[in-house]
């Protein structure tokens, strides 16, 4: 399944990123950089306008998963009836060589290449070098060009909100979490979700086990399993399929998913989850290109920009903390709640963020520490 490079760790301090690789079966979700990273050819003029562009996506899984590619594609079929245009997308392509060549037979062909997944990266840079005309768009990724960004969205910012449910609705103060891979995406993202369940209960622990998998449903339900042997009330995952909150419904135990709105694979047990929107990207990218007035860089959107939200809350959440979330989600849509305001402690009682003080976008996407409150350790 997938490939993580952990020995990389601290490549992502540096470059503010995440990682994740796959097989050609598997889905992605990966980190962005806040900022565009140096890049060859930075002065070489951008492609010029198209007025109607040819498009392509290419998807490292299939939008059958439910999840991730789901999301993709739903982000596509937005930006083909907004702008009327109609897209290739090319499916289960894996990380590597065979990356680098359907990149190349699309570059020859399209106006816009649209790679879905981190391990994209090296094989559109390569790529990309060789087609200035050409722009490309990676997901998650921190290298760009004149010709290539990147673009990602603060799903934390959803994960703290969930969080807030999962921190009312417990019996016995334990929740669990299967972590996809110890990466500073999926970190940060559970250091979110901790924060926003002990904003309302300050008693709770959240015990995390990684599955190293983004799409392996026998292998996340098993981790799901351990965690609710160990007597969790609440389990939440950060995995592309719903093998986790369908686990915890056999035992009924709320459950969360992530990516794409997961509640008819548990109904009565279902909470919510982080939710991706990525056609008003794919839109405003597209149309800037139609009109000449895209430009490289990174993409970081926010919940205000509707890039992520909350999936609906479950039928059987109670409406007091469907009421609760909803006035928290209205307080980060207008500035008055950051997820990662100080003072912020991690597992060791080290003060990571002061009093008053916020995470920059920097040491966000660069976390390889869990807030105080996690039993869990991150592999190195």
């Amino acid at each position: 399944m997938k490939k993580i490079m952990l020995a990389v760790t601290a490549l992502f301090v540096v470059i503010l990123s995440a990682c994740s690789s796959s097989t050609s079966t598997s889905t992605n979700t990966a980190s962005p950089s806040a900022a565009p990273a140096a890049s060859a050819g930075a002065g070489t003029a951008a492609p010029a306008a198209v007025k109607t562009p040819r498009v392509a996506f290419v998807y490292i899984g299939v939008p059958g998963d439910g999840g991730w590619t789901y999301e993709h594609d739903q982000g596509r079929l937005m930006m083909e009836k907004e702008l009327g245009i109609k897209a290739t997308t090319v499916e289960n392509i894996p990380e590597g060589p065979d990356a680098e060549r359907v990149f190349e037979e699309l570059a020859q062909k399209n106006d816009i290449v649209i790679g879905t997944s981190f391990g994209y990266m090296d094989p559109m840079y390569a790529v990309a070098q060789k087609h200035p005309n050409v722009i490309f768009l990676h997901a998650t990724g921190y290298k760009t060009l004149p010709n290539m960004a990147t673009y990602m969205g603060r799903e934390y910012q959803s994960a703290y909100l969930v969080g807030i449910a999962a921190g009312k609705v417990t019996k016995n103060n334990h929740i669990g979490y299967v972590g996809a891979f110890p990466i500073p995406e999926v970190i940060y993202t559970i250091n979110a979700f901790t924060l926003g369940a002990q904003s309302v209960n300050p008693n709770i622990d959240v015990q995390v086990v990684w599955s190293n998998t983004w799409f392996d449903p026998a292998t996340e339900k098993q981790a799901a399993i351990s965690l609710l042997d160990k007597g969790v009330d609440v389990l939440a995952a950060y995995q592309d399929s719903p093998a986790s909150i369908q686990a915890a419904a056999e035992r009924k135990v709320w459950g969360i998913g992530n990516d794409s709105d997961m509640g008819r694979f548990a109904p009565d047990t279902y909470i919510s989850n982080p939710k991706w929107n990525w056609g008003p990207y794919y839109v405003q990218a597209v149309k800037s290109v139609m009109d000449g007035t895209w430009k490289t860089g990174a993409y970081f959107g926010s919940m205000k920009d509707g890039i992520t939200d909350i999936a609906p809350m479950g039928k059987n959440v109670p409406a007091d903390v469907k009421a609760l979330v909803e006035q928290k989600r209205t307080e980060m849509l207008n500035g008055s709640l950051d997820v990662f305001q100080g003072p912020i402690v991690d597992q060791d009682g080290k003060t990571r963020v002061e009093a008053g003080k916020k995470m920059t976008d920097d040491e966000i996407l660069s976390t390889t520490w869990f807030v105080k409150g996690i039993k869990g350790v991150i592999p190195k």
